[in-house]
């Protein structure tokens, strides 16, 4: 089997769009939720999200190459591009050995809700012919893959909340098991909109405290759901010895990744975390277990009743005693729930953590649920010596996924 490590990096966020200035807010804490300034939310009872701020489509690409792509894919090349110039890799790899696996749990929802108004004021005619490759959640992956002349295997993923972290651990197992040199992977999302804010939040979803530094509140006994945020998370994989002969920066090594379904409900987690359970496992099991290592594991955290609960559960089963030593914290506390970005964007927190030898905080965690009961690094980040770095993302539909870090 090869061995899969990451050389390249990029990040589109609430709190930061470059890598750089990402992991100074991540480290120092910084919030990126504020309230909603795409719309009016006079008739929402949710007000408040982690929107993308001063991003520019015209840094990475042509006017008329921006009208024709959703933000969604504006968020995705951005990433990608960063990653791919971080990485070094164009002109050293050949194109056929040049992967994309790129999701988006949602899609094009802009494109969507602005063609349905066109439809609805002033008929079919007016549709334009560019909705359908503008609005479909594989389109990102298509657009980078010409942009970079990836010829290889393309595959996007649509698992909700853990479809990022499910291409980042499809694109080790391409590589890992010879179909691949190298891909770009990662997930991208741009839903900040009317009609998603008000879906997530007619379901229940969405914490209606709209206070901006105490809404998203992981493992707080006052949370009450998740707060929207966006952006996109780009990373470039690559096999060991491929990149070793280039002279490649390897940031950490991917070891293991699980991947299972609760197979229990369409929302709700089940009640026992048994999926998240095997997919934590799953993913240690391959890394060669725990061994008596100093773990980080970026928790879903996605500060909604159930979640925070369930996988708190989880990680005990999984660690068993060993859980109680883990640093657990949630990114979500800071750029909100990045939807099918989320697992990309962490699993790059996850990889700058066990870098910097730094766990990241859960901030606004201040009243302490009994049910949950970790180490979730409440307020500050703290330096500890981290050898195995975990990242889990959670989704609707029960879809979970694990994936492990550490140094090659």
């Amino acid at each position: 089997m090869n061995r899969v490590v990451i050389t390249g990096m990029g990040v589109i966020s609430p709190v930061g769009n470059d890598l750089a200035s990402f992991w100074e807010s991540i480290s120092q804490g910084i919030c990126g939720i504020g309230y909603i300034t795409r719309f009016d939310t006079a008739d929402f009872k949710v007000k408040i999200a982690a929107e993308v701020k001063g991003f520019d489509p015209a840094a990475y690409m042509e006017p008329g190459e921006a009208r024709r792509t959703d933000p969604y894919t504006h968020y995705a090349i951005a990433a990608a591009q960063q990653a791919m110039d971080d990485s070094g890799l164009m002109g050293q790899v050949a194109p056929e050995r040049l992967g994309v696996y790129i999701g988006s749990g949602i899609g094009g929802l802009q494109t969507l809700t602005n063609e349905c108004q066109k439809f609805i004021l002033t008929g079919p005619r007016k549709v334009s012919p560019l909705m359908i490759p503008m609005m479909i959640g594989n389109i990102a992956a298509g657009s980078i893959a010409i942009r970079f002349q990836a010829q290889g295997p393309c595959l996007p993923s649509v698992t909700a909340c853990a479809t990022s972290s499910n291409t980042i651990g499809e694109a080790y197992r391409a590589i890992r098991h010879g179909y691949a040199d190298a891909v770009l992977a990662g997930g991208s999302e741009a839903a900040i909109l009317p009609l998603a804010v008000a879906g997530f939040a007619n379901c229940m979803a969405l914490s209606t405290r709209n206070d901006p530094l105490d809404s998203s509140i992981p493992f707080d006994i006052r949370r009450d759901g998740f707060v929207m945020g966006e952006g996109a998370g780009m990373l470039v994989l690559e096999e060991y010895e491929h990149a070793k002969t280039r002279g490649a920066n390897i940031y950490a090594e991917i070891k293991g990744y699980g991947h299972t379904c609760d197979a229990f409900h369409i929302t709700a987690p089940h009640p026992e975390g048994r999926g998240a359970v095997a997919a934590i496992r799953g993913a240690l099991e391959e890394a060669g277990g725990l061994g008596g290592k100093a773990v980080y594991i970026n928790a879903h955290g996605t500060s909604t009743p159930l979640n925070d609960r369930t996988e708190t559960m989880a990680i005990k089963q999984a660690l068993g005693e060993q859980a109680n030593e883990a640093y657990v914290s949630s990114s979500k506390s800071m750029i909100g729930h990045m939807l099918g970005a989320a697992g990309a964007a962490e699993a790059i927190i996850s990889v700058l953590a066990l870098n910097h030898q730094l766990v990241p905080p859960t901030i606004g965690l201040k009243e302490p649920d009994p049910e949950c009961d970790l180490n979730y690094v409440p307020g500050r980040a703290v330096n500890a010596p981290l050898e195995l770095v975990l990242s889990t993302s959670l989704g609707f539909g029960g879809h979970n996924a694990c994936l492990a870090f550490a140094k090659e």
